[in-house]
């Protein structure tokens, strides 16, 4: 595992996202697999976990708290928050400094911290984000030494630039692959002035950059890749990045013949990581064969400049104009 700077902490190149082990949105994990992928990570040298609170409610976070019980070395916990909608929550009233400082408490208590490494903003609405409360929210929970840093997660690059002018700002969480090329030429150079860590989620398009799919692929009812294929329950760039599925399959096909070879997966990975002002990629894993295969990639070679501009060429001609969602 390669490491990269979040500020002046080592964290691997390669992290972990754990929506998935909320056991909510892409089919059920139970205990003893989501702790196998967790130590599975850790074992491959990993030391940055990405999860919410709204994972499974609590449970996603629950499971790595058990978890950090067990392991002796430095794990860098990264939650966010801003999407409950439980009894006494929602959207406008996640937003007052009270409610922030009750849901990141909750969080340290399921992570059984005393402090997070990084809390962030959770795709709240943009007005939100312009107002810039919640900034002063999250400098005050710093202050108060709950949390070490603080981001946002977002949807657009609007939202990205929004965040990027605000002080204190240690991340942005973007959707960022072979599948949203065009996100590196609206923001990255900015973030890059700022100092800002770019952490990027849904690398692998929900696995449609894993080349493992075909048309006859079908996932659960609890599984977002079946209620929200189109956009259904929440932004449609959270699934498959905005692609439709079958669309999708055919542009992954095109991919694949422009990589050195089949490793897909590990290859969509290494694009992102050739930009160098990308901080941590954090690809989800419901299996420990995945976990592997996603480490993997920081051992990989660049891919090559005619690679990358072959594959660039295609995004600009074929899948840009495919995506679907606000972006």
């Amino acid at each position: 595992m390669n490491y990269r700077l979040f500020k002046d902490t080592p964290i691997a190149e390669v992290g972990l996202g754990t929506w998935q082990l909320g056991s909510a949105d892409w089919g059920a994990i139970n205990e003893d697999e989501a702790l196998s992928i967790l130590n599975a990570y850790i074992q491959a040298g990993g030391n940055f976990i990405d999860t919410a609170d709204v994972y499974g409610m609590g449970v996603s976070e629950a499971v790595i708290g058990r978890f950090l019980k067990t392991v002796s070395k430095d794990i860098f916990i990264a939650t966010k928050l801003g999407r409950r909608g439980d009894a006494g929550n929602g959207w406008p009233q996640n937003f007052s400094y009270a409610a922030m400082k009750q849901h990141t408490e909750a969080s340290l208590q399921h992570l059984g911290l005393s402090q997070l490494f990084l809390q962030q903003l959770h795709c709240i609405p943009t007005e939100e984000m312009r107002k810039g409360d919640v900034f002063d929210n999250l400098r005050q929970l710093q202050q108060d030494g709950l949390i070490r840093y603080f981001g946002a997660s977002v949807e657009t690059t609007e939202e990205a630039l929004i965040c990027l002018e605000q002080e204190g700002l240690a991340s942005l969480q973007i959707i960022f692959n072979l599948f949203r090329q065009h996100v590196a030429d609206e923001i990255f150079a900015k973030a890059r002035e700022k100092g800002v860590a770019l952490i990027v989620r849904v690398p692998l398009a929900s696995g449609l950059l894993s080349g493992k799919f075909s048309a006859d692929t079908q996932f659960s009812s609890n599984d977002h890749r079946n209620f929200n294929a189109n956009g259904e329950a929440f932004n449609a760039g959270e699934t498959f990045s905005g692609i439709e599925f079958k669309q999708g399959l055919d542009f992954a096909g095109k991919i694949k013949l422009l990589m050195p070879d089949d490793r897909m997966a590990q290859w969509a990975i290494r694009w992102i990581l050739d930009h160098p002002e990308v901080t941590t990629v954090i690809p989800g894993a419901s299996k420990i064969s995945q976990v592997n295969s996603n480490v993997e990639a920081s051992q990989l070679a660049p891919l090559s400049s005619e690679t990358h501009q072959q594959l660039r060429l295609l995004y600009d001609q074929d899948i840009k104009e495919s995506i679907r969602g606000h972006y």
